[in-house]
């Protein structure tokens, strides 16, 4: 018997991309899917119009306060019938096959708890995505799964949902490393399954250096445990990632290291320098 798979889309004022979204999940090859979309509080007239009386196969909306991304995904889960879950933002489409192939790989192999896919952007830019090959360090330095990625909703139920405390975006990263705390593994389709929109005004674009600082801070706050037990010695990963951050995203240096001198070295001193020293 399929199982079956519930496609998330939160929506606030994304009313004239929406269509797109859910046609992309409407269409795909897995026929054992529904799709809840959550309206969270849009205040754009288009959006409500649209989704008031919205009607689609295997689609119902919610309609919420606006209590921001992470919550609205979390109310869509926990009203979520399937045993497995696919975010998708409104303004994002997902290739027919994508549902087919995910539930394939983590029905052959119990110890996968994260499916994901390349990803090709579209909109403003046209190209692939490039990410390294999946490693928990280099997941812990940087996010390279985005937020389209197929998971079990017993471990969203195990891991507390979608952390509301991430308020600079990164709501994504901080769910996969939950989960990946848990012990599952990461697989990646090698084809093209999602295609994420590129837009002026999105919120990775107006990320500025203050709130990319508050991002990455409250990453290692939440998942202070995982970051230690995993990296014998945490400094060569920060200043790792400054060097990348000084050769790819042009931010002010030092962005780690200052996160250092406030979380790590008090952290040190309360663990005691062997339990974190040790290789």
């Amino acid at each position: 018997m399929p199982s079956l798979v519930s496609i998330v889309i939160p929506c606030y004022n994304q009313g004239i991309f929406l269509e797109d979204s859910v046609n992309s999940a409407l269409a795909q090859t897995y026929d054992d899917i529904e799709i809840i979309i959550v309206n969270d509080g849009s205040s754009d007239k288009f959006t409500n119009d649209l989704l008031r009386n919205y009607s689609k196969p295997k689609t119902r909306v919610i309609t919420t306060k606006n209590n921001g991304l992470a919550e609205a995904r979390n109310v869509g889960i926990s009203n979520a019938k399937g045993k497995y879950i696919l975010p998708l933002d409104a303004d994002d489409k997902i290739a027919p096959f994508y549902c087919e192939k995910a539930i394939e790989k983590i029905e052959g192999d119990p110890t996968l708890g994260i499916i994901h896919c390349q990803t090709k952007y579209f909109g403003a830019r046209d190209d692939l995505r490039q990410d390294p090959e999946y490693s928990l360090e280099v997941m812990l330095s940087k996010n390279i799964i985005l937020c389209s990625g197929l998971f079990k909703k017993s471990d969203w139920e195990k891991v507390g949902g979608y952390n509301s405390n991430m308020v600079y975006g990164g709501e994504d990263w901080d769910f996969w490393l939950s989960v990946i705390g848990l012990g599952r593994k990461v697989y990646k389709i090698p084809e093209v399954c999602f295609f994420y929109r590129i837009r002026q005004n999105s919120m990775a674009r107006s990320m500025n250096e203050e709130k990319f600082r508050a991002l990455r801070k409250q990453i290692f706050l939440n998942h202070t445990q995982l970051y230690l037990e995993n990296f014998p010695d945490p400094i060569s990963l920060f200043w790792e990632k400054e060097k990348c951050l000084r050769r790819h995203e042009r931010l002010l240096g030092s962005i780690e290291h200052k996160i250092l001198s406030k979380l790590f070295y008090p952290l040190r001193k309360l663990l005691g320098k062997k339990d974190i020293d040790k290789s």
